[in-house]
């Protein structure tokens, strides 16, 4: 702590505005010093912008960027709408006062996020995330044994809709279809053991495979490997995965909730199905795997190049510059 303070010795200006300002807005004196602490790299950053990734982020640093005298920028994604504020109401509340400018991941959490009490005069920006098009691998023979191969990347949490995975893989093994479905992630441990159960109980544990946590690298080498992605989540801000997966021409299905329908166009470049119809899912699923040649061919031209035009990195990067510029 004396390290510390000593450090910030040239940054007093700043220390004395941050104290000030947390006691203004109700933090003890105990509370205040705590924060200058936790807060001390960032006191004593000199620049135009704070951009906190992530609106969890800013809890307890709300103040931050007006103390140093600099603008504040937050980007909304879909933890920290959909599920964060469930166990934390207004956990936001003194966020929204010092928000500068918010980017926003999807139009759905943006509209979320103004139901949670952000201002609609508060300038917002759009901007989806973006597939590095040159780190992908190349696609590879896809059911060359029969076997329909299906990939969902999620992490083993309620919110990303195992459960109605498990259903929609019991209803392809009653309609006797040969698959295997690969879910990469990991989970916590009492999570884990019940989708272990329900697998065991219903006698999938050789057809859904809960690989775990895997390297970005080797997701992507799974991913390619696939015939078909598929994302069974109750909600979602946009989904980095179920866009990768169109990268790369994939087969793409996903339940019709939170941002999914301004990533997947519907019968276009994937499929988006009413939630949580598992039954219809299975169908499509059927469905896509019996197309031809030459239909899985113009598909897979569609989707990727809609990616390329849509979601690059370049197109990324300028959208941020005009986000600090304007």
């Amino acid at each position: 702590m004396f390290l510390v303070g000593f450090q910030l010795l040239p940054h007093l200006k700043a220390v004395r505005n941050y104290f000030k300002l947390e006691r203004q807005y109700g933090s003890s004196l105990k509370r205040s010093i705590e924060k200058i602490y936790v807060n001390s790299e960032l006191l004593k950053f000199k620049g135009d912008w704070l951009h906190f990734g992530f609106a969890t982020l800013t809890i307890d640093r709300e103040l931050v960027a007006q103390a140093i005298g600099a603008k504040m920028a937050v980007s909304l994604r879909g933890y920290d709408i959909n599920v964060y504020p469930l166990k934390h109401p207004s956990c936001y509340k003194l966020l929204w006062k010092q928000v500068n400018k918010v980017h926003s991941i999807s139009h759905f959490l943006l509209q979320k996020a103004w139901l949670l009490g952000l201002s609609k005069h508060v300038p917002y920006q759009i901007i989806t995330p973006a597939v590095d098009l040159s780190s992908l691998p190349s696609t590879k023979n896809h059911n060359s044994k029969g076997i329909i191969k299906i990939v969902t990347i999620a992490r083993l949490h309620w919110i990303k809709g195992i459960d109605y995975l498990i259903e929609v893989a019991n209803c392809l093994r009653n309609a006797k279809v040969n698959f295997e479905w690969l879910v990469i992630g990991s989970g916590l441990n009492a999570e884990t053991e019940r989708y272990i159960y329900l697998l065991k109980e219903r006698e999938l544990e050789t057809q859904v495979i809960l690989k775990g946590a895997c390297s970005h690298s080797e997701t992507l080498n799974c991913l390619a490997a696939a015939d078909m992605y598929v994302q069974t989540s109750l909600n979602e801000g946009f989904c980095n995965a179920v866009l990768e997966a169109q990268a790369l021409g994939i087969s793409s299905l996903a339940f019709k909730v939170g941002g999914l329908p301004e990533n997947i166009r519907d019968k276009e470049t994937g499929w988006l199905i009413e939630p949580y119809d598992v039954e219809a899912m299975a169908k499509i699923i059927i469905d896509i795997s019996e197309f031809s040649f030459k239909e899985k061919e113009a598909f897979t031209k569609r989707v990727i190049k809609r990616v390329q035009n849509d979601f690059n990195l370049e197109q990324q990067k300028q959208a941020f510059d005009e986000f600090y510029m304007k």
